[in-house]
Order: structure tokens, then C-alpha cells, then sequence
């Protein structure tokens, strides 16, 4: 018999409740809203034990629901063994600390914008993107500290040496001013991410490679339509956020024409401002795209409110005048039926599944399409003493023709804008 008794390693996980309001005019149904919550509460590894919404004309200023509800949120609380209490909306820090006096310790509560944080947190794999987390993270928890030093607090009312100095909000006010600097900290490594990351971006562009950039809704699939194009060994999962850091992969195209594809964080509807804000340096790839790939789950029954918020992200972010390519993934679990419908709505699409490996010879030959419609024919004698410049027809441009002259190698061909402007002085007719 052993003498040690073993014991479950494995985490617990918490038991959370949701709670939505339904009030004015929303895109999104509270259904659907509540629905995408539940997933983003088991991405981050909570039990979803029950919901609770209600329907008002505004929120209520104190605790965001009626006192009815809040009765009932303490109920439902104390029956079910409630770990944590998440709410569909923001809540503002006064309504937090309201809510959090009316429940009680030790059940958390929080919002939305701090589980899609929280799940930022632990997807964060690169050095850039963790800064970009612990930056909002920062950002979001600023306005909220309160209470930490209550007990110095209550030293005033008594009286006595030292009341005068109100030692429970100078040390608020030390720990906001050591929030204010690491801040400021972070905002200065960022700068110095994003300008290294603006020398890369121009390399490529002064190399001539046309970049691609995918964008989307997320768990559309852009790690798995990754993947698939380039061989990548990108994570992909079906959860919410699988993937959070940018990776950029190079492929050839059968013309030969070498494009870069970069996987970008995935959008979600009310995307925290902080978020946008902090992650602006890994969107960046996106600004500095030729071609925009926004990939949309077909199977979505929401999949056009999702183009509606990613594409009101790209427009936030100034990508809205980009060339776009509205792809369809995911056909693989649609009818015959409904993808003929699709097809009629969306003409100009491109639909694929990335997981079946279905339709992407379509997708690379529009692709390459796109990528050569500022390209030109062109005949160039080039002398032979441009050796370098020889090198970079054979690896930038398509070769139609070559004929060895005593001039020089005349050449007939496709070349893009750059090209055609470096290869101006040797053209003849």
C-alpha cells in the first residue's frame, strides 16, 4: 500500500456567471452576444454554470443592472457557487466596486474588455506582443485602483500626529504614478518595436515582394489558411484567439512571383479601445500590405455583422482605401444550396476551405492576378557589365523572352511599377 495519496494536478476550473443587458439599438442580438461570451469564458477556462440577462432602456449608473436583478445576481451567486461574474459590456469602475460590495468576496467581477485581456494574456507568445497586453492591461486597471490602502485611510479619523498628511491617498496616488510610468515605459519599447518593425516593412517593400496580409473576424481560419499556403506550423485551434502574434511566411507563386503572407490577431465585436490602441504597432502590418485577405467564417450565421466589424477595424486603423479580397472559408460545412447563394451575393469572392485544402489554386491564381495588374511588358537591353541588375530581372520580374546581343541581353519582360521605373534607362523598342 502507498504511503502518499495522489492527487489531482489538473487546475479547477472556475464557475463562471454571464450577465447581459439588452438597451437601444444593437447590431448584435443579446443571443448571439451572450453566445459569443460563453466562448470567450471556455477559451479562457471557466464552466459557464448559467446566464442572466435583462432588457432596459439604458443601464443603470450605480450597478449597470436594476436592483431587482442585482438581487437575483447575489442568488444565483450564492446557490450555484459562482467563482467569477462576467458581463457581457464594460462596466464603468464605480459600477465594478458597487457590484462587487453588493456580492461580496471572494466572487470576482468583471467585464468583457478584462476576459478578452485576460485571454491577450496568456495567448501572448513574443516579446512585442506581451508588452502590447501588459500595456492595456495597465491602461485598463489605472482607473480602477481603489481600496488598496483603506486601513491608512481610516488612521485619519482619529486624529492625532500624522492626520494631516492623509497617508491612504498619497500611497493611491504613488501607486497611479508607478502605474503612470511603467506605462510610459512600455509606450517608449513599443515605439522603438514599431520603428524596427517599419525598417522591415520597408525592406520588403524596397525588395519589390508584394505582401499579403490576413484579416478577419476571429476563429475564421487565418492561422489554418496559413498554414495551408506556405507549409507553416502555425498554431491553429477552434477557440476564440488561438493565435494573437503576427507571423509572416514567404511563398512563390507558379509564375514565379515571390509574395509575403502575414497571419494578423483576430478582430471581435466590442474590441477594447485599448487594445486597438496597444496593438497598433502589430496592425501596422496590415497598413503596410499591398493586399488585404479578409477571411470570413462561411458557416457563421453572423458572418456578415463579423465583415461589418473587421471591416470597421481596418477603417479605424486607416487600411480602408487597401486593396481588399473578401475569401470565404470554412465551405466545407455549408449545403449545396446555401453556397450557391453565396456565390450570388458575393460575385467577386473567393471561397475556400483552408482546413479541406479546397479552392486555394483559385485563391493564389486571384492572388497573383491582383498582384500583377500594375505590371507592364517591357524590352530592355541591359549591358552585361549590370550583372547585379540582370540578378534582380531574373529574381523580381517574369522572363517572357532573352536573346544574347553584342550590346548587351535583350530581354522582353512583366515587370511591377518599381521595376519598370529601374529598368526605364534600357528599354528600346
Amino acid at each position: 500500500m502507498s504511503r502518499f495519496k495522489p492527487f489531482d494536478t489538473e487546475p479547477v476550473p472556475e464557475r463562471a456567471l454571464l450577465v447581459g443587458v439588452e438597451y437601444g439599438r444593437r447590431e448584435w442580438s443579446l443571443e448571439d452576444s451572450m453566445a459569443e461570451l460563453a466562448r470567450l469564458a471556455e477559451t479562457d477556462g471557466a464552466e459557464v454554470v448559467a446566464t442572466l440577462t435583462q432588457r432596459l432602456d439604458t443601464p443603470v449608473s450605480k450597478t449597470f443592472i436594476g436592483k431587482g436583478k442585482a438581487e437575483e445576481l447575489v442568488s444565483f451567486v450564492r446557490n450555484l457557487n459562482v467563482d467569477v461574474v462576467i458581463f457581457d459590456d464594460e462596466l464603468s469602475p464605480s459600477q465594478q466596486s458597487n457590484l462587487e460590495k453588493i456580492v461580496g468576496s471572494p466572487t470576482k467581477i468583471i467585464d468583457r474588455t478584462a476576459l478578452i485581456l485576460d485571454i491577450f494574456g496568456t495567448h501572448a507568445k513574443t516579446r512585442e506582443g506581451r508588452l502590447q497586453v501588459q500595456l492595456a492591461q495597465l491602461q485598463y486597471v489605472l482607473p480602477r485602483l481603489r481600496g488598496m490602502w483603506s486601513h491608512l485611510v481610516g488612521e485619519q479619523t482619529r486624529g492625532g500626529i500624522g492626520s494631516r498628511f492623509g497617508q491612504g491617498e498619497s500611497q493611491l496616488e504613488i501607486d497611479r504614478r508607478l502605474i503612470r510610468d511603467k506605462i510610459s515605459m512600455l509606450q517608449h519599447e513599443l515605439r522603438n518595436l514599431e520603428k524596427r518593425r517599419e525598417v522591415q516593412s520597408k525592406l520588403r517593400w524596397d525588395s519589390g515582394i508584394f505582401s499579403v496580409s490576413l484579416a478577419g473576424y476571429t476563429n475564421a481560419g487565418k492561422s489554418t489558411l496559413l498554414n495551408q499556403l506556405t507549409n507553416a506550423s502555425v498554431y491553429a485551434k477552434d477557440e476564440l484567439f488561438a493565435t494573437l502574434d503576427p507571423t509572416t511566411r514567404t511563398i512563390t507563386l507558379e509564375e514565379g512571383r515571390k509574395i509575403t503572407l502575414t497571419d494578423t490577431v483576430g478582430f471581435i465585436q466590442k474590441l477594447p479601445t485599448t487594445l486597438i490602441e496597444s496593438f497598433k504597432s502589430t496592425l501596422a502590418e496590415a497598413q503596410a500590405a499591398d493586399l488585404i485577405l479578409l477571411v470570413v467564417d462561411a458557416s457563421d450565421k453572423n458572418f456578415d455583422k463579423e465583415i461589418e466589424v473587421v471591416t470597421s477595424i481596418l477603417n479605424d486603423i486607416k487600411v480602408s482605401a487597401h486593396k481588399k479580397l473578401l475569401v470565404f472559408n470554412k465551405i466545407d460545412l455549408l449545403d449545396t444550396n446555401n453556397l450557391a447563394k453565396m456565390r450570388t451575393l458575393y460575385p467577386d469572392a473567393v471561397f475556400i476551405s483552408a482546413q479541406k485544402a479546397m479552392g486555394l489554386r483559385g485563391l493564389l491564381y486571384t492572388i497573383a492576378h491582383i498582384a500583377g495588374e500594375d505590371d507592364k511588358t517591357l524590352h530592355v537591353c541591359i549591358p552585361f557589365d549590370q550583372g547585379f541588375l540582370i540578378h534582380m530581372v531574373h529574381e523580381r520580374c517574369q522572363i517572357i523572352r532573352t536573346c544574347y546581343q553584342a550590346s548587351g541581353l535583350q530581354m522582353t519582360v512583366r515587370a511591377d511599377k518599381q521595376m519598370q521605373a529601374t529598368l526605364s534607362p534600357f528599354t528600346c523598342s
